[in-house]
């Protein structure tokens, strides 16, 4: 059974999300502000996060950044719950490493798809032929989850790698945006293909030593992105 964390002060609200995911087979955990929310995590397995950002002491993205520097929950699912619908927020919230990010009022139905999305990425990811490669100074290694640049360990989010991911394993073709969208988010997607391009930006952020003139991933003009062939 996934343990799944519900962070909100809203009560009703997380009611709401509560009901709806134990009648989906879930068993959930609650938390009215940041603080508690990480103490749970701390001590309990937990395998997703429902996180809100406007909360009274730790708002959700200081939650997020603690969650991201922590090596042990580092790769642990967030979802972001916001009422900011600009896309200024959710850039910010997906930079900092959001696995997804929903916008108040929100359809319960839609959040627990988005959710089983999410666990069927995680659970049907499958061992790579090859365990690890190396492309200049950046070495990835499929079965640990792992990046190291320089052998330094940069940290990705769970989308960031799936991302870099299907590129590699896709070197040398294009991928359009949609079908990026496809096999990464695995659902129709509530947003545009501006979503592709913003985590390109932070692979390329991460990975890349002049992200403006990017060595690895390139972009292909009007159609989307390919993992330059050879330059592992």
């Amino acid at each position: 059974m996934k343990n799944i964390l519900i962070v909100d002060d809203e009560p009703h609200i997380v009611e709401l999300i509560k009901f709806n995911l134990q009648k989906e087979g879930y068993n959930t955990f609650e938390a009215e502000n940041g603080n508690t929310a990480l103490d749970i995590i701390k001590n309990n397995k937990i395998d997703l996060v429902i996180l809100d950002i406007m909360m009274s002491d730790k708002d959700g993205y200081e939650v997020l950044k603690e969650i991201r520097f922590n090596k042990g929950t580092r790769n642990l699912p967030v979802i972001l719950l916001s009422a900011k619908s600009e896309e200024i927020d959710r850039i910010l919230g997906l930079e900092l490493g959001a696995d997804d990010y929903i916008t108040k009022p929100f359809s319960v139905k839609e959040l627990v798809a988005r959710v089983k999305a999410l666990f069927r990425r995680i659970e049907n990811l499958k061992p790579e032929v090859e365990e690890k490669i190396r492309f200049g100074d950046i070495e990835v290694d499929f079965t640990k989850r792992s990046v190291k640049k320089r052998n330094q360990e940069i940290s990705l989010s769970f989308k960031e790698f799936e991302l870099l991911k299907l590129l590699i394993e896709n070197r040398g073709r294009v991928l359009d945006r949609d079908f990026i969208l496809q096999r990464v988010w695995g659902y129709e997607f509530d947003g545009d293909s501006r979503t592709v391009d913003v985590h390109i930006r932070f692979l390329r952020r991460k990975l890349e030593d002049d992200e403006k003139n990017p060595k690895y991933i390139e972009t292909v003009r009007g159609v989307g992105y390919r993992f330059r062939e050879g330059s592992d």
